[in-house]
């Protein structure tokens, strides 16, 4: 009989050993190593697509019923997907989550509570990017916390607006303005909304708000007819998803690192770059056309009708596909890339900067804004002080060739489109390249060997530009254009 028991315990023993080896076999880190990516990268992923699931469970049960089990679900959800990709450090956006509500009850309506937001929101971001940086890019808890952070100062700003003479507020300033309190449960709903916690898109309490009250539908009274227009926002996601996966392996910042990127001719430098500043931003077009998927399920991305009493389903569109895809100039590509981010930094940045009187200098705030929200690595502050100068440099040449007859004749002639337009995208791309490989490589030593092997192109000739521009206009703009233009 203890033989019998012997030999059963060690085949249970077996069996166990072999299902350890399987499900550690079957572990994300073993699958994510088969995919070519990191654990986190899939855990992100995985949290991405699983909102489609859970999108669905909120149409079917939850649609029209009581508010408070609306905010229970989407903090649920969304404190569960905390912890399936941070473990035990979502504590730092409770704590967040826990003190937005606190300051915004015990200060009140004042611009004491914008003030204090801003500085407490924006410290625990930066002491975050702090003590958990590195030389790479990490998905950490800092990354769905930079959402937050927006979207917490975004609140208390709205909601300082919201004890103001609506007389006393912008059109724009009204449509967002918090008219009443809100409770923990609405703030902690509105923070942790599964669709948004990870990679954006940035909506307002407002918005939220009208989403668990049933007013974000097509069809009033009933479930939105979005499903369609959801679908098509991840079918475009798997799109780029797809071709990020089959590239990646083979387009990367590392080699822009290596010997044998220096030991190429100039031109396969600044081509390869061309190439890598374009294909390198999809994973974010993947991410945010998923998310936006899950937006416009859910009905968070309803937007009224258009002239034709058409629904659209844009409200938390990141990304214009086309226009990303299509237009040779760089404010295109502001204007088609992160659309909310860009947006919430116009509104509650840039605008509220208006008593500066310098459009300039706003601009240049709100993009010093942007690069420390980013991180505290220099390549953040050197892409965004990139983008500031090609930005003006870019206006100014398009002013040019508007006022000087001679540009605009040569400008209109139809045979040479296709030329200019080639022309400009390969000036675009290749600048645009240029500003990412700061962005992505981070540090000082990274990105200045890069721009040495380049020579510096980006900023001896849109520098150069920026001098030279002002005397081309005063030479190839005739003085009764000028006059036209000052009357």
């Amino acid at each position: 009989m203890a033989s019998v028991a012997e030999g059963d315990v060690g085949t249970v023993a077996e069996l166990a050993r072999v299902l350890r080896w399987g499900f550690e076999e079957l572990s994300l880190n073993k699958l994510a190593t088969s995919l070519g990516a990191s654990e986190q990268a899939l855990r992100l992923i995985i949290s991405i697509f699983m909102g489609y699931p859970m999108a669905v469970f909120y149409r079917r049960y939850l649609y029209f019923k009581d508010s408070y089990l609306i905010h229970l679900f989407h903090a649920f959800t969304g404190l569960s997907i905390a912890y399936f990709n941070f473990g035990n450090q979502l504590y730092h956006s409770l704590l967040c989550v826990g003190l937005q509500f606190l300051i915004l009850r015990l200060m009140g309506r004042t611009i004491t509570t914008v003030l204090t937001t801003f500085c407490f929101q924006m410290a625990y971001l930066l002491a975050g990017y702090y003590y958990t940086a590195t030389g790479n890019y990490d998905i950490k808890w800092t990354m769905p916390h930079c959402v937050l952070t927006l979207k917490l100062i975004g609140l208390a700003v709205d909601y300082f607006d919201g004890g103001k003479d609506q007389n006393s507020l912008s059109s724009e300033q009204q449509k967002y303005a918090i008219r009443g309190v809100p409770s923990l449960l609405e703030v902690a709903g509105f923070s942790y909304f599964y669709g948004a916690f990870l990679v954006g898109p940035q909506f307002s309490m407002n918005h939220y708000m009208k989403l668990v009250q049933g007013q974000l539908t097509d069809i009033p009274g009933k479930i939105p007819n979005s499903t369609i227009p959801a679908l098509k926002r991840l079918s475009l996601g798997l799109v780029y998803l797809v071709g990020y996966t089959l590239l990646s392996p083979h387009i990367t910042e590392d080699y822009l690192l290596t010997e044998d990127y220096e030991n190429h001719d100039f031109w396969f430098r600044c081509m390869y770059m061309l190439l890598w500043g374009k294909f390198v931003l999809y994973k974010y077009v993947t991410c945010w056309l998923v998310t936006e998927g899950v937006c416009i399920l859910t009905g968070l991305g309803f937007n009224d009708f258009d002239e034709h009493r058409k629904a659209k389903w844009d409200a938390c569109a990141n990304m214009k596909v086309w226009l990303f895809e299509t237009t040779p100039r760089f404010t295109g590509t502001i204007a088609s890339f992160n659309i909310n981010t860009n947006a919430w930094v116009a509104r509650y940045v840039f605008k509220r900067l208006k008593f500066l009187g310098n459009k300039e200098l706003s601009q240049g705030l709100s993009l010093l804004f942007l690069a420390l929200w980013h991180g505290l690595h220099s390549g953040y502050l050197v892409c965004f002080q990139m983008e500031f100068l090609i930005v003006i440099v870019e206006r100014k040449a398009a002013r040019l060739i508007q006022e000087s007859p001679t540009l605009s004749n040569l400008a209109s002639i139809t045979i040479l489109q296709p030329f200019y337009y080639l022309v400009q995208q390969t000036i675009h791309w290749l600048f645009m390249g240029y500003s990412m490989t700061a962005f992505c490589l981070f540090t000082w030593d990274k990105w200045f060997k890069v721009y040495k092997s380049v020579y510096f192109l980006g900023h001896v000739f849109f520098l150069s530009l920026l001098f030279i521009l002002p005397y081309v206009h005063k030479v190839m703009v005739p003085r009764k254009e000028k006059l036209k233009k000052a009357k």
